[in-house]
């Protein structure tokens, strides 16, 4: 049966892609199968050619997968990172905030949600299988949001002066935020 054939094509992009997007593809199935009917191929074959026009599906999922809009974000805001990091690093130091009293347990837990941050963002930016796993650009963004915050948070708290450095830092930090905001409402909204 034809429609075995488009259907059985659907379902495996279904099992790849986000509805929506599998959806789009639907359409434009029923439309190729269409105008192969309407060239005088029978129903069997005009499915057949329509889904030959499309190509496998995993290379099709492929493709829609590298260009997502979850792994851009990924790699916008992995690219950003050492800007940032090196705007606090100048900042922290000429602060001396090893001085500043700050848990050794706070430290850590800041650390370790940055590596987490960065590897999950390198998971999103990475993938060329699976386009869910580029959404990972969405609890990375957050994490970088929440990191940034904190960062400034502490410095208006904790620091014992505001220096143009940590203005600098603080500054870096405000922009990455509403970059991750935007970047992360972006994927959110495919």
């Amino acid at each position: 049966m034809p429609g075995d054939l488009i259907s059985a094509y659907l379902a495996d992009l279904r099992r790849r892609l986000p509805a929506g997007i599998t959806d789009e593809v639907a359409d434009g199935l029923a439309e190729a199968s269409e105008q192969h009917l309407a060239a005088g191929l029978d129903v069997h074959d005009s499915a057949q050619a329509a889904v030959a026009e499309f190509g496998d599906a995993r290379t099709l999922a492929a493709e829609f997968t590298r260009h997502a809009p979850g792994r851009r974000a990924a790699r916008i805001l992995l690219a950003s990172g050492p800007a940032a990091g090196a705007c606090w690093g100048a900042a922290l130091i000429g602060a001396r905030a090893w001085t500043w009293p700050v848990p050794d347990g706070a430290r850590l837990a800041l650390g370790a949600v940055l590596l987490l941050a960065a590897a999950v963002l390198a998971g999103a930016a990475t993938g060329k299988r699976s386009y869910r796993r580029t959404r990972l650009a969405v609890p990375g963004g957050i994490a970088l949001i929440a990191l940034d915050l904190t960062m400034i948070t502490a410095v208006l708290t904790i620091g014992p002066a505001i220096t143009w450095v940590l203005t600098t830092a603080a500054a870096a930090s405000l922009t990455r935020i509403g970059l991750a905001l935007r970047l992360v409402r972006r994927v959110l909204a495919h």
